[in-house]
């Protein structure tokens, strides 16, 4: 299991996908999750469930609208685990959960990804997160 977050503003320009750079963790069991690469690494084969949160912060406009998703072997997107937030966003207080279960097979990596559509914006520091735990 492991939870990560980052410790900084994520930039994210419009219509782009970036992986969200989770650089540090509360836990890391088993040291699957890579910090240094922002991913977890499946340790073993199985079936694992993840989740994050993305925490909306304003960069010039509060017109943005937030998307997120996991990524499989940073081109695959999971099935299941995109969502956007599509209403008026607060700086600091608008915010996407996701959550998703996967089978992966040992080495495959998951990243967080982050989009803005109609005006760039960053990922919040110290909210922005990333969990995961192996559950059969």
């Amino acid at each position: 299991r492991f939870k990560a977050y980052t410790n900084y503003d994520n930039y994210v320009a419009v219509d782009t996908w970036t992986k969200i750079g989770i650089n540090n963790t509360d836990y890391n069991d088993q040291g699957a999750f890579d910090a240094t690469n922002n991913r977890f690494v499946a340790p073993v084969d199985g079936t694992y469930l993840f989740g994050a949160m993305l925490l909306y912060k304003v960069n010039s406009s509060t017109t943005a609208r937030m998307r997120g998703r996991l990524v499989l072997n940073a081109t695959t997107e999971i099935r299941g685990s995109m969502g956007e937030i599509s209403g008026a966003h607060v700086s600091e207080a608008t915010a996407l959960w996701l959550q998703t279960m996967v089978a992966l097979q040992e080495g495959d990596t998951l990243e967080l990804q982050g989009y803005f559509r109609a005006a760039d914006g960053y990922f919040a520091a110290d909210h922005t997160s990333f969990w995961g735990a192996k559950v059969g």
